[in-house]
């Protein structure tokens, strides 16, 4: 398997959307020491700790592989299916659902070359992400992208019982390179993602996958 590191960026250890947490945690936790309320600094020093590993952003490996379809997001794959309705389906498609808990790295990231065509924000309620009503409930925000080949695919940021923030960071027609950032569901969730009918999924039910670097499929123009 063909794979390369990420282009260089301004690296930070930890996701952008993070840091108004990181930094409002690191400042209370300052004041209590510096009034030594240590009580209430200990755990509050804790708390930073885990703030700061739940953002954590890590750099990612990308396959170069032609027509490879990888991970929008960490966590364990809990749905592969056809379906023929829905919210996000005209015609017949493969639905994968990737749940994500609180201790899985939540960065997204584009599971494909493609043209963001479409962005939809829907509110909703606030299921349990595992459950399949979330999909249909729940608050959730789709892009639409049509890769070089032609083909279109949909990927759904779905929040979760205890996520209550979507981050997005796309606009339409933006171009995007597979394995790039676009958001995050803090504090757990599940990702949504629709393929064309005749995508060889490689993946199965109960495995366990990284975002950018876990391969879930391949789109019908690649040999393997």
């Amino acid at each position: 398997m063909n794979q390369e590191k990420e282009l260089s960026r301004p690296y930070l250890p930890v996701a952008v959307p993070g840091l108004v947490f990181i930094i409002g945690s690191s400042v209370i936790t300052g004041l209590f020491f510096y009034f030594e309320w240590f009580l209430l600094g200990v755990p509050a020093l804790l708390l930073t700790f885990f703030i700061c590993w739940f953002f954590r952003d890590p750099e990612r490996f990308i396959t170069k592989d032609e027509g490879a379809i990888v991970s929008p997001a960490d966590g364990r794959v809990i749905v592969i299916e056809k379906v023929t309705s829905g919210e996000y389906v005209d015609t017949e498609a493969l639905k994968v659902s990737i749940f994500m808990n609180i201790f899985n790295v939540h960065v997204n990231r584009v599971p494909s070359d493609g043209i963001v065509q479409e962005i939809k924000y829907t509110p909703g309620k606030f299921f349990n992400a595992s459950f399949d009503k979330a999909s249909e409930f729940n608050e959730r925000s789709a892009l639409t992208i049509k890769t070089k080949a032609g083909y279109t695919y949909k990927v759904v940021q779905i929040a979760g019982l205890i996520a209550r923030r979507i981050v997005c960071k796309i606009e339409e027609n933006t171009f995007l390179r597979r394995g790039d950032r676009y958001g995050m569901i803090r504090f757990g969730s599940r990702l949504d993602l629709y393929l064309p009918c005749d995508t060889k999924i490689i993946v199965e039910k109960g495995q366990k996958v990284k975002a950018g670097s876990s391969i879930l499929g391949y789109f019908k123009e690649k040999e393997i």
